[in-house]
């Protein structure tokens, strides 16, 4: 893997969550296939990660993904996503971003109407059709790995918070998912930083009192992501909720503590995780949209369109549908003698105890 002397990239939104996508200035990556090359990136190329994430590159909600080669015939491209503190095998928001600026950059041919593409994932092949209209790509819907359910109404331990009851499931990665209502929660933007603590002391739990693996990768394994769920009261949406994506660690404190940042967007890969865990409770059918709605009000629409197996799991595979806007086309470099070639953080971005 080489960098060049700057690399160019494209900056987008899916509905409200950054993600940047490098479309050129980084050479192929070692791999046999997507998930191997997610593998060197994390071992021996993860300065592009902070370069490109930390400030005064990035911010702390920013994502960002490589568009690669592709390792299988029958797929157009492949990309790698990278998070402030994971390399996550799959992300919705993200994918539909990167489907966005391959289509409307001419990397990938394109007409007005429905085309349909294939894109190599860490995850495995992701199916998409993309609905462009004068040349802008106004839908993204792609079929998902598959999701499955490993821990339904599981009780853990929270310190300060007491016993809380959650779900585990696998939606691209494993998520716990606890309920808003039991927390105290409406789920709006003014509990932000509140919310953003709870999530990570819930998920740091979980991932000591209920380990996870998946049956054909153990190597993606532990929950990373806190989900709270709840009602929502908007016409149209079946739920509503907010995901946390962890930041950093604040290491000087004993223990150390996880921060993060909540997903702006509805979340593709948590809607796959809570349309898995609805489903395994029997409460939603294949083959019936499912709203979900995010912390800014925007939505993405669900959906499960058969059942399957994934080890010794039931699963299900879902489709995703949203919408991403370019917002940049940016050129970034670094100078020999910046000081922070590799970004730099500076801590807990909402501050207090």
């Amino acid at each position: 893997m080489r960098l060049d002397k700057e690399i160019i990239a494209v900056d987008t939104h899916a509905c409200g969550e950054p993600g940047r996508v490098i479309i050129g200035g980084v050479s192929d990556v070692p791999g046999r296939n997507m998930f191997e090359k997610m593998l060197h990136l994390k071992a021996h190329g993860d300065h592009l990660r902070k370069l490109m994430l930390r400030e005064p590159r990035g911010y702390p909600a920013a994502n960002c993904n490589l568009i690669l080669p592709p390792t299988r015939e029958d797929a157009d491209a492949g990309f790698v996503i990278m998070e402030q503190v994971e390399y996550p095998p799959m992300s919705g928001s993200n994918t539909i971003c990167v489907v966005t600026v391959l289509l409307e950059t001419g990397i990938v041919a394109a007409k007005d109407g429905a085309n349909k593409l294939k894109l190599d994932t860490p995850a495995g092949l992701v199916k998409v059709e993309a609905q462009i209209a004068k040349g802008k790509v106004i839908r993204v819907t792609f079929q998902n790995v598959p999701a499955f359910a490993t821990h339904l109404d599981a009780s853990v331990e929270v310190p300060n918070l007491g016993t809380v009851i959650v779900d585990v499931a696998y939606g691209g990665m494993f998520y716990v998912i606890a309920d808003a209502k039991a927390l105290g929660f409406r789920l709006t933007s003014d509990e932000a930083r509140d919310l953003v603590r709870t999530g990570e002391m819930i998920k740091a739990t979980a991932r000591e009192q209920l380990p996870v693996a998946h049956p054909e990768n153990p190597e993606i394994s532990g929950i990373s992501i806190a989900q709270i769920s709840g009602p929502s009261a908007s016409k149209g949406a079946d739920r509503r909720n907010t995901v946390i994506v962890s930041t950093g660690k604040l290491e000087w404190e004993r223990p150390s503590t996880w921060i993060g940042a909540l997903d702006r967007s509805p979340c593709g890969t948590g809607t796959c995780a809570k349309m898995a865990s609805l489903h395994a409770k029997g409460q939603l059918p294949l083959g019936r949209d499912f709203v979900h709605e995010g912390i800014l009000g925007t939505r993405f629409t669900g959906r499960l369109i058969e059942e399957t197996r994934v080890g010794n799991y039931a699963a299900v595979v879902p489709t995703i549908s949203g919408r991403a806007w370019i917002t940049g086309y940016s050129r970034y470099v670094v100078d020999e003698s910046d000081p922070f070639p590799e970004g730099f953080t500076v801590g807990d971005i909402w501050g207090g105890t």
